[in-house]
């Protein structure tokens, strides 16, 4: 992460003199839908810095997720499958989770490896921050890489989870991942970026 966010640094100062798009203002804001924990909509009249103006842009405000990229002491990937009501499929995904009120990001990565894996321990480390769309979206998705987990415990999932567990090789994960298996983006990003820097 150190030498990702420096090269980034490194790209800003080198283009310092090009003009960035500047922000909206924002004149007026509403909220359509505010009964959820987990997802608040949000209306805003807003002016653009040409001039322009957009009376109903819509952001859903998300608490953060975090996510993660488990490795175990074999060197095996620990992903999980369950169903996405949104696309109506099941994929391949990485454990994850909405990060809980006054939660530190860590341990709610830890958290949610246990609760819908079973794994846990080894090494941890942040990987990758990134936004599922910015444009509409004001939350981030924590990503952190754990290598050296093992089996410590049972899944302990919620009434409305329903999660099967796989264990894959390598070899195997970027198959899948080449051939589609991960329709969350989110977590496709995180294992290209690791099979680009692990060749």
């Amino acid at each position: 992460m150190v030498r990702t966010s420096r090269l980034l640094a490194s790209l800003v100062k080198k283009h310092k003199n090009m003009s960035d798009p500047q922000p909206w203002t924002v004149e007026e804001s509403r909220y359509v839908y505010d009964r959820s924990p987990y997802m608040v909509l949000r209306e805003d009249s807003v002016r653009l810095p040409n001039g322009a103006r957009i009376s109903d842009y819509f952001v859903f405000e998300y608490p953060d997720w975090v996510s993660v990229l488990a490795v175990t002491v074999a060197e095996e990937f620990v992903f999980i499958r369950q169903y996405r009501h949104g696309i109506g499929q099941v994929h391949y995904e990485l454990a994850a989770g909405v990060v809980d009120d006054q939660e530190a990001l860590l341990e709610s990565a830890r958290r949610e490896l246990l609760e819908e894996t079973g794994y846990g321990g080894g090494i941890w480390q942040p990987w990758l921050k990134v936004c599922a769309n910015p444009g509409t979206h004001s939350n981030w998705c924590h990503i952190f890489l754990a290598t050296g987990v093992e089996r410590l415990d049972q899944q302990q999932l919620e009434h409305t989870e329903d999660i099967a567990v796989h264990v894959m090789s390598r070899a195997t994960a970027l198959e899948v991942l080449q051939a589609g298996g991960f329709a969350q983006a989110i977590h496709s990003a995180a294992l290209w970026r690791y099979f680009a820097e692990n060749p």
